[in-house]
């Protein structure tokens, strides 16, 4: 099993989501999102090293997850942790999947990432309960 469908598998598992390929010109990239708000928690896709800034032109599997700004501005000064590809948002890392950073890493990212896109309840209902 790759890391991408051990991510897949937990998805499922914990939070009751398959991927969703929603890009036709890029149909190896998938997304996690909500079911109520359908915002994306995590986009997975294949990407050259060296677009990463890493040597060779093989293609590695990544995984973007918001994590907000300060957190991202410390994993990528790690090794496996890049500015988010392909998106502009402070808030989000890439993470290489080819074994540099470690599963017991990422999952954690993975569950703060659902969290921080999880609806929040507003006004009156926020408060009574």
């Amino acid at each position: 099993m790759t890391r991408k469908e051990e991510l897949f598998a937990y998805a499922l598992n914990n939070y009751g989501v398959e991927p969703d390929y929603p890009f036709s010109i890029a149909p190896t990239y998938a997304v996690l999102r909500h079911q109520s708000n359908r915002k994306w928690f995590a986009l997975f896709g294949d990407v050259k090293r060296c677009q990463m800034g890493l040597d060779g032109d093989e293609k590695v599997d990544i995984v973007n997850l918001k994590c907000g700004p300060i957190l991202a501005g410390s994993l990528r000064l790690e090794d496996g942790y890049f500015p988010a590809y392909h998106m502009k948002h402070d808030g989000w890392v890439s993470v290489l999947l080819d074994g540099s950073v470690a599963m017991e890493d990422i999952i954690p990212l993975l569950d703060v990432s659902y969290e921080l896109t999880t609806p929040k309840l507003k006004g009156k209902r926020k408060k009574n309960q």
